[in-house]
């Protein structure tokens, strides 16, 4: 987000997508849970600030352009009514803000027809602000791809991303490797120091970008 303070435009557009996506997968966890029945229907599903941003996730979408919200821990989720239910809670937020993602990149086609923006960015450029566009579609697009990045990056199974409950939901029963697993990259929060360092090297091109130009390239090109 950071690197895209030379483009005043999309750099509001990644703030507004962080904070965007932050609630949308609050409320899609949230209601996802309670529609299952894994949650009290008298809960409150309104976005909670310490129950869901996460500080170091904030940290690394000011610098990588794409972060994360508060870890859910996968003992919160009750897998007694099925492992494919506690699936969906985590998987959620990363679907609905990758759906809303492509509504706004559909929308971002039909009101600028003329831009090659979609043809030939990849999501990398967008979060680093290394494109040259009018206003407009700078903060259109920016909003876009943010939350397009969020979706794809919590989908990695690495601690705190969402993507690790989806790999321990797929096990009935979690063996040794798995709990090894879980016991370092949560516990002993290597799973946010690797992902911090991803963030951060190499300068001006993080890491941590690769996996989301891989994947995001063609949710771009699809509305090109």
């Amino acid at each position: 987000m950071l690197f895209a303070l030379g483009r005043p435009m999309a750099f509001v557009g990644l703030l507004v997508a962080f904070l965007l996506a932050l609630i949308l997968r609050a409320y899609a966890i949230r209601i996802t849970a309670r529609s299952l029945g894994l949650t009290p229907r008298g809960e409150s599903i309104s976005p909670r600030l310490r129950e869901d941003v996460d500080p170091f996730g904030a940290v690394v979408a000011a610098i990588g352009g794409a972060g994360w919200g508060k870890t859910i821990d996968v003992d919160e989720v009750p897998r007694l009514r099925g492992r494919g239910r506690a699936a969906l809670v985590f998987a959620a937020g990363p679907i609905v803000t990758i759906v809303v993602s492509q509504v706004l990149l559909l929308g971002f086609r039909l009101t600028f027809p003329e831009s090659f923006a979609l043809r030939i960015l990849s999501p990398s450029d967008v979060l680093r602000g290394q494109f040259d566009s009018p206003y407009a579609e700078q903060f259109f697009l920016a909003v876009a791809v943010g939350l397009l990045a969020f979706g794809l990056l919590a989908l990695v199974p690495i601690p705190p991303l969402d993507g690790f409950g989806l790999l321990w939901s797929a096990f009935t029963r979690p063996g040794p490797g798995l709990q090894g697993y879980r016991l370092w990259f949560v516990e002993k929060n290597l799973g946010v120091v690797i992902l911090l360092a991803c963030s951060f090297f190499p300068l001006g091109a993080p890491l941590l970008l690769i996996p989301i130009d891989l994947i995001g390239r063609l949710f771009l090109r699809i509305w090109a």
